[in-house]
């Protein structure tokens, strides 16, 4: 049989993503449900991928196809593709399954020529309209087909008014806009050697093929990188029927959101342009009206808008963003999602929808991007500081926030100056999908155009970035590297502070304030406590990290590394000592200095947990990396040390490796110098027991994790130096207390032969970031190098480093924990790599059925929220 690559919209529903894309789906439903959509078919994200399968070819299978429901397409609408008596006009729009706006490429007005046109203009009596339409197709098509710079139609159409002496588009006549399609196809001929193509299914078939390529362009593979959307899903097409926006004062375009995407307030939020196509209002070449207006304009479109948005919103459950059309004042809906919104928003629409009785709290939990939670948990300004400081401008409050920084005007400035660790402001008169990775960069967004819903504005809300957009005082001038506002000039490099949240920008750095969960949050956040089985604990070295964590919900600490405390004034100079010490009892003598040291830091980390469990890692690098590596320092430290510099010399050459990273490092460095892990087992012990003795009602029993263990032999080893040092020191001090020894598995042979290791070990804990690099065989810091490349060819769609592979670590993740638990059936299991904190990560975690993930303090609220999604989807 024949597979089916498209859909008529009245063929699909809201369950068909898959393959219709949301946008396709999205149609088909609200079609099923009797709303006004134009007639319009989806060719499925099958055919894109297909599309790849034949070398960016589409075959004549799907050809045929595609012919076949436009024929069907031309009989629903009485229209015909072409036709000289009442020719059919359409729209190919991209739509993958998961939401990316601005990221691929739309294409409206398709159909028109230098006949149709004229047809156009008879019928509608209406020849600037036509000739509006024929330009807008002509630099659209150029643009995302043929890949002409569409900044250079602008500058065309700039001349155009320049000549006629207005500013604004609509200021420009019939006779102008033919003017503009002479021109604009002149230029296409010009630069690509021939004219611009009459025959509509050729224009058809170009289009479909643009959006398929357009799901592998730079900002796409950029948007899925950063939202861990796989390259193998494709993007569906949707060929649908022109409704016009810009015949007339009767006609307009919008787009909507059934709550406040900044705010989350119960109440219509948009904004709307007569006389005008969507690419106007998301573009922000003009400045729209807000959706209220639109009672006064165009009343009977109003009422049956506001009644489609109330049906939307209680049928999807959610808040909705949607575009729609008035054409001679009748109301067409083009396009309905779950809607973008800020972290401040979405807690309260998903606690408000609860309290409504629209939603359970299963659906609330759901209804929030974890990554989004993000934007809470950084500081604000502060607003006694806001006080003493006065705004130089005001504009729209487009994503909350707070960002101070260098101004820069472009996006390739702002990616060097995050590269160089400088924080900047992005400045642009608007923002395109091409400035995603510099807008990333970017502390925060401020734009002289656009609105609410500009693509600056929908942009930085779905990343959590602060935006300020439509700041019209701002007269720029980004060629010579500056700015004047309100009489007031601003060079690029100087520094101003942005409010997303009130739209105020002051021209002077700000102090910030920490974020505190409240509120909304408070209440979410229970939530998803009551929902997850996961624990989730923290990755801490110091007892401030601590601390924080443990506001932020930490039920303990999964990760401390101890060398990170090594590295201070008068405890490098005793690592050093040690280091360097020539016999046993040098080593010993430079170890009880640093023991008083090391216990003050476990009783600052066991008192910030307050009983909940503390794991501590013995000592791991290589001993080289405490060394100076100037001869300036050497000279220093053979001074301090009373020995000769050549000597001091001889040792740093001894301790140096080839491939430190596999090394005499962690579990190795206790089996050649047991006194190390003897120190450190008095320090966890000691520290345990102090703070027991303060706080008699706290629970606090020590776990130790024993650091790149591959043969049990070597845990069993180093574990009874731990025992025999710790039960003495328990003994001697009269207490009841129990400990723990552990092991991360970062090894390959460590995950092979879990169930010899679970012999010794009372838990694992999976030091992801080893353990991807050692099964990868890359080093995470040399990988950044060459993974681009991978990225750009399609050989991995995002970093393994950030998202754990599932299919390669994770399997040797899955055979550890069987391993495990079936040598010690009450094993206890964590991860305590960065991919703790990764949402992806916790839902494998979660399946693999771990007892708990560690992160840094700043991504526990995150991981929270993730391992309550994970219960509610895997039902465990």
């Amino acid at each position: 049989m024949t597979k089916k690559y498209t859909y008529l919209f009245r063929e699909g529903n809201e369950h068909m993503r898959e393959l219709l894309g949301g946008k396709g789906a999205n149609l088909a439903e609200m079609s099923n449900l009797g709303m006004p959509v134009p007639y319009g078919f989806t060719i499925t994200t099958e055919a894109c991928t297909q599309y790849y399968e034949d070398n960016e070819t589409i075959n004549d299978e799907i050809k045929a196809q595609i012919f076949e429901y436009l024929d069907m397409l031309e009989k629903q609408s009485g229209k015909k593709l072409g036709d000289t008596k009442n020719p059919l006009l359409v729209s190919v729009r991209s739509g993958a399954r998961a939401s990316m706006p601005g990221m691929m490429d739309t294409i409206l007005n398709l159909g028109m020529n230098d006949t149709v046109v004229e047809t156009v203009a008879k019928l509608t009596d209406n020849p600037r309209f036509a000739y509006d339409s024929y330009r807008r197709f002509v630099q659209m098509y150029s643009d995302v087909v043929m890949g002409l710079n569409k900044s250079r139609f602008e500058k065309i159409i700039d001349d155009v008014k320049a000549k006629r002496g207005i500013e604004s588009d609509l200021d420009l006549t019939a006779d102008d806009m033919k003017e503009l399609v002479v021109r604009f196809k002149d230029f296409y001929k010009d630069q690509l050697h021939a004219d611009f193509p009459q025959d509509p299914k050729d224009q058809l078939m170009g289009a479909i093929e643009a959006v398929f390529r357009s799901w592998n362009n730079e900002r796409a593979i950029y948007y899925r990188r950063m939202n861990n959307i796989p390259s193998s899903w494709g993007t569906a097409v949707n060929v649908q029927m022109m409704v016009f926006g810009n015949m007339g004062n009767d006609c307009g375009t919008g787009v909507a959101f059934t709550r406040n995407p900044s705010t989350g307030e119960k109440k219509l939020y948009g904004e709307f342009l007569m006389n005008a196509q969507g690419e106007d209002v998301v573009a922000g070449i003009r400045t729209p009206q807000t959706i209220d207006h639109l009672k006064e304009v165009a009343p009977q479109a109003y009422d049956k808008f506001l009644e489609i948005c109330d049906t939307l919103e209680k049928h999807y459950r959610n808040m909705q963003d949607m575009e729609f059309t008035i054409e001679k004042g009748q109301l067409f809906m083009l396009q309905t999602r779950n809607g973008k919104r800020t972290a401040q928003a979405a807690l309260k629409i998903a606690t408000d929808m609860v309290d409504e009785g629209a939603i359970t709290t299963d659906e609330a939990l759901m209804m929030v991007e974890p990554q989004q939670l993000d934007s809470l948990l950084h500081p604000m300004f502060d607003p006694e500081a806001l006080k003493s400081a006065t705004p130089i401008t005001t504009g729209l409050p487009a994503s909350p926030g707070a960002g101070s920084g260098e101004i820069v005007f472009s996006a390739e400035e702002a990616k060097q100056a995050n590269d160089e660790g400088r924080k900047v402001i992005l400045v642009r008169l608007e923002t395109s999908p091409e400035d995603i990775e510099g807008m990333s960069a970017s502390e925060a967004i401020l734009t002289v155009r656009g609105g609410m819903t500009s693509h600056a504005a929908v942009v930085a809300r779905g990343m959590g970035a602060c935006c300020v957009a439509g700041c019209s005082d701002i007269d720029m001038h980004e060629d010579e590297g500056y700015f004047v506002v309100n009489g007031q000039r601003f060079n690029r490099g100087d520094i101003i502070s942005v409010d997303g949240s009130t739209g105020k920008v002051y021209g002077q750095a700000i102090k910030s304030v920490p974020a505190a969960i409240t509120g909304n949050f408070e209440r979410f956040m229970k939530w998803a406590d009551e929902r997850r089985t996961l624990q989730v604990r923290t990755n801490a070295d110091t007892p401030r990290d601590a601390k924080q964590a443990y506001e932020f919900g930490a039920q303990g600490i999964g990760l401390t590394r101890t060398e990170h405390m090594f590295f201070e004034g008068d405890r490098i100079k005793a690592m050093r000592e040690m280091i360097v010490s020539k016999t046993t009892e040098q080593r010993r003598a430079a170890l009880a200095k640093i023991e008083p040291m090391q216990r003050q830091d476990f009783e600052g980390l066991y008192e910030a947990m307050q009983g909940q469990p503390v794991t501590i890692r013995y000592l791991d690098p290589p001993l080289h990396e405490f060394l100076p590596k100037t001869d300036e320092e050497v000279a220093e430290l053979a001074k301090e040390m009373k020995m000769p510099k050549e000597e001091l010399d001889a040792v740093i050459a001894n301790l140096h490796e080839f491939n430190p990273m596999l090394g005499h490092r962690g579990v190795r460095l206790a089996i050649t110098f047991p006194e190390i892990a003897e120190m450190q087992t008095l320090a966890v012990i000691t520290a345990a027991i102090n703070v027991q003795n303060r706080h008699p009602d706290w629970h606090i029993e020590p776990e130790i994790m024993i650091p790149l263990v591959g043969s049990v032999h070597e845990l069993k080893f180093v574990k009874n130096i731990v025992s025999k040092t710790a039960d003495k020191l328990i003994k001697d001090s009269n207490v009841d207390m129990k400990y723990h020894v552990g092991t991360m598995i970062e090894i390959p042979r460590a995950a092979l032969l879990a169930d010899e290791i679970a012999q010794e070990a009372e838990f694992f804990s999976f030091g992801t970031n080893y353990l991807t690099q050692m099964t990868f065989g890359f080093s995470r810091d040399d990988a950044g190098s060459f993974l681009s490349d991978y990225y750009d060819d399609n050989i991995f769609d995002s970093d393994p480093f950030a998202h754990l592979d599932t299919k390669g670590v994770g399997k040797l993740i899955k055979m550890a924990a069987e391993g495990g638990r079936k040598t010690r059936p009450d094993i206890k299991l964590g991860i305590c790599g960065e991919h703790g904190g990764d949402p992806a990560s916790i839902d494998f975690c979660q399946q693999v059925g771990l007892n708990y993930v560690s992160c840094s303090p700043y991504r526990v609220p995150i991981a929270r929220l993730a391992a309550a999604q994970a219960a509610i989807k895997f039902g465990k």
